[in-house]
Order: structure tokens, then C-alpha cells, then sequence
């Protein structure tokens, strides 16, 4: 049994997606930080919050609501990030693009997991 969601390895790849796209985006142009650079922080702290929040509440039901919320956040990320390469074509997006699609794909198996119970 986790003591803390902090101990959720999905929490913790998260948090480095996080951290990645605060990097590229301060690689953005000053103008920017009002539109997609503000957009893509917004939406990529919210997943790690919602990991965390959804682990706090009581219900199961509400876990993976916010699971299936974070979810969203993710694919939200994966549009801007697809506008930011067609922009800002000279960044790397390597790394964002790694962790993107394993915190996804390790959502979906955790809520296909907490369905089964």
C-alpha cells in the first residue's frame, strides 16, 4: 500500500514533464508568455495535481474522475505541443514528447486497474 501519492511513479513522471516544459517554454519568445507558453503551464501542472488530488479523496469513483481529468491535461498538452513544433521549430521537443507519452499511457492503465475494482 503507497503511503502518499508521491509514490505513484505516474505522480513522479508528471512532475518531470512538468519541470521539461517550464525549460522549453522559457525558450520561448517574450511575446508568448501570455499564450502558449501560459496555456501549456497551465495544463501540465494540472496533471500532476489531479494525480494528487483524485489520491486524496475518499471515493474511488472520484480518484478516477480525476484521473480521467488529468488525462485530459495530457492530451491538451499534446495539441499545444504539436502547435509549438509547427511555431517553434528549432526547440527540442524530445524529452516532452518521451514523458507525454508514457504518463499517458500509464494513466490509462491505472484507470483501467481501478475500474477492475
Amino acid at each position: 500500500m503507497l503511503k502518499s501519492y508521491q509514490e505513484l511513479t505516474v505522480w513522479q513522471k508528471s512532475i518531470e514533464l512538468v519541470v521539461e516544459i517550464y525549460k522549453l517554454t522559457e525558450q520561448y519568445p517574450k511575446q508568448e508568455s501570455f499564450g502558449l507558453v501560459s496555456q501549456m503551464r497551465r495544463a501540465v501542472i494540472s496533471i500532476p495535481s489531479n494525480i494528487a488530488e483524485g489520491y486524496q479523496r475518499k471515493g474511488l469513483g472520484e480518484y478516477i474522475n480525476f484521473l480521467s481529468i488529468a488525462s485530459g491535461s495530457v492530451a491538451e498538452l499534446d495539441t499545444q505541443i504539436i502547435i509549438s513544433k509547427k511555431i517553434y521549430k528549432n526547440e527540442n521537443y524530445d524529452k516532452v514528447e518521451i514523458l507525454l507519452v508514457e504518463v499517458q499511457k500509464m494513466l490509462v492503465i491505472l484507470i483501467q486497474k481501478l475500474k477492475l475494482k
